[in-house]
């Protein structure tokens, strides 16, 4: 393999040991730490696995979390309330609603009744908005861009003036992303193409990058052939394909992970590369936790 490997894991790691020292700093001087709520309807297990995951990290990085389960026939207007509630707690600086929600409950009207400063997720048609103007005007940059950008700027891959093309156009990160790439700033101001399924010749699009960021949900989408020698690929695809015999337990099955790129055959070519899994999705939970200090920061007026 030629590609250097971009490995989320790692990175990750190195961001929440500066949290954890941000956090220890301001409540040694202001007495707070950053409060995040996880609110969880119904035993999704998914959701639930991702929320301890969520939970953990919380308290690893000295964080007052609190989890709010509950059952799967709460109402709507009962969620919205407890919302409202946590609007209005003064401890509390993020509140994040696991997704997906009963059917009875309709998604944007509950992430819409969330403070948009107490919005870490950045879902908030008025982060949304903040995120386009760009700037000092943005609060909370999505987790899973936001991480993307992280991977690049501490790879040291430069994106001044580079081409970047990003494969899907999903509001939660191929749109965002786009955004944030043709910004000003570090890890920015590049000039950015957004391919999709009605896209002509996505191949020579892609050939085109210098950054690949592919975020399509289908395994295998992009070939060798599509990428230019020395490009960064950042695969944000996390598709499974099967099934494999866990490391631990050989005689425990473990879900089989492939991503959008070929990365066997993608690594001899790129310059950089992420894999799947332990490249894009460690980031996610790491630029929550981001996020919510960035919300008791704003609060306190610190930069």
């Amino acid at each position: 393999m030629s590609a250097k490997l971009i490995k989320g894991t790692e990175i990750g790691e190195q961001i929440l040991e500066e949290i954890t020292g941000e956090v220890a700093e301001i409540k040694k001087r202001h007495g707070v730490v950053p409060g995040l709520v996880t609110i969880l309807v119904g035993e999704n297990p998914a959701s639930m696995s991702y929320v301890t995951l969520k939970i953990k990290t919380a308290h690893r990085v000295g964080f007052k979390e609190v989890q709010d389960s509950q059952p799967a026939d709460i109402s709507e207007k009962n969620l919205l309330a407890l919302i409202e509630k946590y609007n209005h707690d003064d401890s509390i600086h993020g509140i994040l609603v696991q997704l997906p929600l009963p059917k009875h409950i309709y998604e944007k009207k509950v992430l819409n009744a969330i403070d948009p400063d107490k919005d870490v997720d950045g879902f908030h048609p008025v982060n949304v908005g903040r995120l386009m103007i760009g700037g000092n005007e943005v609060k909370f940059p999505p987790c899973t861009p936001a991480g993307i950008q992280e991977l690049i700027v501490r790879s040291g891959v430069e994106t001044r003036g580079a081409e970047v093309v990003v494969v899907g156009r999903s509001n939660i990160v191929g749109k965002p992303i786009a955004n944030m790439m043709l910004q000003k700033g570090k890890g920015a101001d590049a000039t950015v193409t957004i391919v999709h399924t009605q896209t002509r010749n996505m191949a020579e699009h892609c050939k085109r990058a210098d950054v690949l960021i592919v975020a399509a949900g289908v395994p295998g989408l992009v070939k060798p052939e599509w990428i230019k020698p020395g490009a960064c690929v950042i695969d944000v695809g996390v598709n499974r394909v099967g099934e494999k015999p866990s490391k631990n337990d050989p005689n425990k099955m473990v879900a089989l992970l492939k991503g959008d790129v070929d990365f066997e055959a993608a690594s001899e070519i790129a310059g950089f590369i992420t894999p799947v899994p332990g490249g894009v999705g460690p980031m996610t939970i790491t630029m929550l936790m981001r996020n919510t200090l960035r919300s008791l920061k704003f609060k306190l007026g610190i930069k």
